[in-house]
């Protein structure tokens, strides 16, 4: 089996939406977040990554874990997972992408085709919540 990939994801609503971004050269949305470099907690890694993608500061002492997830990941035919913790946090700054973000989107239960299976997951999860349309 190959290794799974270890994932950090942002989970962000605003007005019933979930933050969602979409890479360069891909149509799929995701979480906005990424992998950990060596040494880094997970608070770390996330700042840098959403400072990185989206030019946003998160407090670090708002930190708060979402859930953690294990999907098939998206782009692999090998099976690949993704085991993805994602966590809420407050943030400064407005949202702007940045580096290989192409695009920002608000999305609702109804676009869940838009997305890879976490990030559908997600998207359920809040739904069930009532925390999204």
């Amino acid at each position: 089996m190959p290794t799974a990939i270890d994932s950090l994801a942002w989970v962000l609503v605003r007005d019933r939406r979930l933050l969602s971004v979409r890479t360069e050269g891909k149509s799929r949305f995701y979480l906005p977040g990424g992998k950990r470099e060596p040494g880094e907690s997970d608070v770390a890694a996330l700042c840098r990554e959403i400072r990185e993608e989206l030019g946003a500061e998160l407090d670090p002492l708002s930190f708060s874990l979402f859930a953690v997830l294990d999907e098939p990941a998206d782009g692999y035919s090998d099976g690949r997972r993704v085991h993805m913790t994602a966590y809420t946090a407050r943030h400064r700054c407005e949202l702007a992408p940045a580096r290989e973000i192409a695009e920002l989107a608000w999305l609702t239960a109804a676009d869940a085709h838009q997305c890879p299976p976490a990030g559908r997951r997600v998207l359920a999860l809040l739904a069930s919540e009532g925390l999204i349309d």
